[in-house]
Parts: structure tokens; sequence; C-alpha cells
């Protein structure tokens, strides 16, 4: 199973168009967005996936309300709250905007999950404690860093690639 990871979109419609592309060029099975949609004229963007999007709030998401009722005008689109967790080829996976940094390194520290996908920084970075890898796609904004980021996850050996822009 190969699962793209995105977040940190911040309203940047023509990023988020060209995120929507690479995931759809690279036949992924899943994507998981790790917050910071921001407003709810995104949602159609993403929405334009090919596969399911599953996400969770960032702390930058403004009207949750609305962006959990327009996910739900899509079938391929659902927003799980603040994290959610989620078994994909076997291996447990947890998902997390990442700006409360304890629950974030409690979950990263605690050993139970195969994989834990974050962003918040708006870095993408790769690193192992145990069993667990902790993956940051970095930001499909481009904001602070000048450069938009993804990553695919094949979930059967965790290898990550990363896609940039």
């Amino acid at each position: 199973m190969l699962v793209g990871v995105m977040g940190d979109t911040h309203d940047h419609l023509p990023n988020i168009k060209r995120a929507v592309l690479e995931m759809n060029e690279n036949s992924v099975d899943m994507i998981l967005h790790t917050g910071d949609y921001i407003a709810p004229f995104v949602i159609p963007v993403l929405a334009g996936c090919e596969s399911r999007v599953i996400g969770v709030f960032g702390n930058n998401d403004g009207d949750r309300e609305l962006l959990t009722k327009k996910c739900a005008e899509y079938e391929n689109l659902e927003i799980k709250g603040n994290f959610t967790e989620l078994t994909l080829s076997g291996k447990r996976v947890a998902l997390i905007h990442g700006h409360e940094k304890n629950i974030l390194g409690d979950l990263i520290e605690g050993g139970l999950f195969d994989l834990v996908v974050h962003g918040h920084t708006h870095q993408k970075s790769i690193s192992r404690k145990g069993r667990t890898l902790a993956l940051n796609p970095g930001e499909i904004c481009g904001y602070l860093t000048g450069r938009s980021s993804c990553a695919l996850v094949d979930m059967r050996t965790l290898d990550t690639y990363s896609i940039e822009w």
C-alpha cells in the first residue's frame, strides 16, 4: 500500500492543486493530511484526489465545523478531529498535527505505533525511535521554507520518498 502524506496547506490553492496532481500521478492508495487546511474553500480542491483523504485539524484551522461539513460533501474526504489512529498494511499509524509537543513526543517515544505522521513545523523530517518512524512531510504552502513538499510511504516497508517543488 502506497500512502501519500501532506499537510500545512494553508489555503495555497496552486500548491494544493500540484500536491493533488502528484498524489494522483503516483497512484497512492490513501492520503494522510496533517492539518492546517485553514479555510473550507480548499476542500473542493483536495476532493480532486483519486484516493481517500483522511486528515486531522491543525492549530490554525478556523471554522472546524464548516471544514467538517464541507468534507461531508465528498465521499473521499474526512477530518477525524485532532488525532486519529489507523492500521494500514498491518502497521499502526498515528496522525496528529503536532503543535502539542508533549503529546507528539509521547506518541513517538511510546513505541505503540509503527508510524507517527505529523506536521506543524513546516520542516520535512524523518526520524526513528525504536520501532517508531516519525514523519513530517513538510509544507504544501511553501510559506516558511520557500519550498513545497509532501511524501510517499510504502506501508509494507515504511520506506519514504519526498516530493518537492
